[in-house]
């Protein structure tokens, strides 16, 4: 019996074995089904931190090879495979017998001056004096809320939020590069060097791009620091006027200042009417918006251009999603928003330079061909890419924003419009439902929202009372300081006034008679002109308006891509704004060149790197990459040696600016309107 018992118990215990095992199973197979539930719910932050992750970790590693290896190894691996490369400007000319001579003054655009933190709020404890904007960008993926809150500006003046100060970064270094390796005004400042010019004989006029070009002086005293600058270079190097360089908005800011200058005080700088005259030896104006340019408006608008529209639609939502709590194109347009600067660029000149419903400058003729070069062939010129377009296929540049392409390539006369100023606003529940995050779209409820589609088209015109619609406060801060028309009477004292004095078409060019102006910039480059866009009115917590990237052209080399309309330029600035004062409105004596200043048109045909070891390349015609192009730094070191535009060749054109731009016969009306 005892062994019987005994089997009995060996049995149980073999069983509840059994049973423990299967109890184990089943909880690692529990355990295992969890684990893989946590694996499926990788979320999107995960996504986002390992994009940024690998994006950091990936630019720390080429920055680290690029200082890691010898200073001449890019080069003697770039002459290895494609030969011999050409002398540096600077060297090349000093072989010349090129020296310093005339001061220089560098005058940066938007966005790409250096800014820092003077004074902040409690998120930005340990920032005093580090950069918010240029150099790594550090503070952008470590606290973007805070990054966000520092650089905007006060939605009701324009100027600094209280607790908060930032401040433009002072000295050649403020622009020389807007992140490590990316340089803007570097090779140009080495280039003039290895002639013998040094800091005390070059200037860069930092200022907050941010703010409005009056209000730089108000709040920084700017302008009068670039005036101060100038005099004392101008006495110091024995009388000889200095040189000036603007580039991109940089041009406006300049040409603001030359009647900023000698504009009586307080107003003005009080330097009387022959001030330029006694200063400045030449203004070469690089890739300059005179005009304004369209890519500002589907910023201000929308928040986005063609690369940013793209984006959106390989990953749609990405961009509008609380990523790591900031819904990114909301706060890009609530920031953007309160940078007053911006609104400088919205074209200037309305229908009359821009274009109407039926008919535009560029009409006619498909922007030329990107060139591509490889290390068999050079392609063809612009004039053998350039096509005439059939009647049936006119493009209506002058519709600026289309709501559908149907909209776009309709005759005016089919299109059945609703007018949207008198539309009635009304609240929407984004207000109270997407974390406080405040755009102006909100107030306009889904009535105005509608009623903005619905208008169908808008043209430079409208464009004006399109943002004045939605988004009124910005519009109203933008109106007291920019304009954007066309002067009647420019003796009429109110174009006395400084929110007139940015605009090429409602201001004089200095009495300066013997001063030479340049027009310099890229071409060969699709560029931005008109928008295609549909409407999101489903989406209350995003920005309902988006660029149509599904609208494109019926054939490979169309001017539609992407639901943007592009033409020949910089990439940014279309040749329209960067060349028609230069080659027209100032050309000889006019109504806004009394004094018949004289002006040159330098073009520079876009040619990209043959290999990525070329970098950037030396003979871009992109709108920041220029600042790289051999050609234009030696046209530049020629003047600031002493020579004029008659000894650069005087003017250089690639495409035709008359037949292309501005020849159409609606543009040639307009020759009475330029001239006294």
């Amino acid at each position: 019996m005892s062994l019987f018992r005994r089997r009995k118990a060996a049995e149980y215990d073999k069983a509840s074995e059994r049973d423990e095992e299967d109890d184990k199973k089943n909880k690692g197979t529990g355990k295992s089904n969890k684990a893989e539930k946590k694996k499926n719910k990788f979320s999107c932050v995960d996504n986002c931190c390992w994009f940024v992750g690998c994006i950091c970790s990936t630019w720390w590693f080429l920055l680290f090879l690029y200082n890691a290896v010898p200073a001449s190894f890019p080069q003697y691996v770039t002459e290895a495979i494609t030969g011999p490369l050409p002398d540096p400007p600077g060297l090349k000319l000093k072989k010349e017998g090129l020296r310093v001579n005339h001061p220089v003054v560098f005058v940066p655009g938007i966005v790409t001056g250096g800014l820092e933190l003077w004074e902040g709020h409690q998120c930005a404890e340990g920032l005093f004096r580090k950069r918010l904007w240029g150099g790594t960008f550090g503070e952008v993926y470590k606290r973007p809320s805070c990054w966000v809150e520092h650089m905007s500006l006060d939605n009701e003046t324009g100027l600094d939020p209280p607790g908060i100060r930032v401040r433009p970064v002072s000295g050649l270094v403020a622009a020389d590069y807007f992140a490590p390796g990316y340089f803007v005004w570097a090779v140009l400042i080495a280039n003039l060097a290895r002639i013998g010019y040094e800091e005390k004989n070059m200037y860069m006029a930092a200022y907050d791009w941010r703010i409005s070009f009056q209000n730089t002086e108000v709040r920084d005293q700017s302008l009068s620091r670039i005036k101060s600058n100038i005099e004392l270079m101008v006495a110091t190097s024995g009388g000889r006027k200095a040189v000036i360089i603007p580039h991109s908005m940089g041009v406006l800011y300049f040409l603001h200042f030359m009647k900023w200058v000698e504009a009586p005080a307080p107003m003005g700088g009080g330097g009387g009417p022959d001030w330029c005259s006694k200063h400045i030896k030449a203004v070469m104006n690089i890739g300059g918006p005179f005009l304004g340019v369209p890519k500002s408006v589907a910023g201000l608008f929308s928040a986005e251009a063609k690369d940013i529209a793209v984006a959106r639609a390989i990953a749609p939502g990405f961009l509008e999603n609380d990523l790591f709590r900031v819904q990114t194109l909301q706060n890009v347009m609530k920031m953007t928003r309160s940078w007053d600067s911006t609104m400088s660029m919205i074209p200037k000149g309305g229908d009359i330079i821009w274009g109407a419903l039926d008919w535009s400058p560029e009409e006619g003729y498909l922007p030329s061909k990107r060139k591509q070069r490889t290390s068999d062939t050079q392609v063809t010129s612009h004039e053998e890419n350039k096509t005439l377009i059939s009647k049936s296929n006119i493009i209506n540049y002058g519709r600026i924003i289309s709501f559908g392409k149907e909209v776009a390539v309709a005759p005016s006369s089919e299109i059945e419009r609703i007018d949207f100023r008198g539309a009635v606003k009304g609240n929407n529940v984004a207000n109270t439902s997407c974390r406080d995050l405040w755009t102006e779209y909100h107030d306009m409820g889904v009535g105005g929202v509608t009623a903005v589609a619905e208008y169908k088209v808008y043209t430079a015109d409208s464009i004006l009372d399109l943002l004045h619609f939605v988004a009124p406060k910005m519009m109203a801060r933008g109106s007291a300081h920019f304009s954007h028309g066309i002067a009647d009477n420019l003796d009429d004292p109110k174009y006395e006034h400084y929110k007139y004095w940015s605009n090429p078409l409602e201001t004089k060019l200095p009495n300066a008679p013997d001063m030479e102006v340049f027009s310099m910039y890229g071409v060969g480059i699709p560029t931005e002109r008109s928008y295609i866009y549909k409407l999101s009115p489903s989406a209350e917590c995003y920005i309902p308006f988006h660029i149509d990237t599904s609208a494109d052209g019926p054939h490979e080399d169309s001017c539609l891509t992407d639901g943007v309309h592009t033409v020949d330029g910089d990439e940014t600035v279309p040749v329209l704004s960067a060349g028609f004062m230069c080659a027209k409105g100032w050309r000889g004596k006019t109504r806004f060149n009394p004094s018949g200043i004289r002006t040159y048109v330098r073009e520079y045909d876009h040619s990209p790197p043959a290999n990525l070891l070329e970098g950037r390349g030396t003979q871009s015609g992109a709108h920041v990459d220029i600042m790289g192009n051999f050609a234009l730094i030696e046209d530049i070191i020629r003047v600031a040696a002493g020579a004029k535009g008659e000894d650069l060749g005087g003017d250089q054109i690639v495409i035709k600016l008359i037949e292309v731009a501005f020849g159409t016969a609606k543009v040639l009306v307009r020759d009475s309107d330029l001239n006294d």
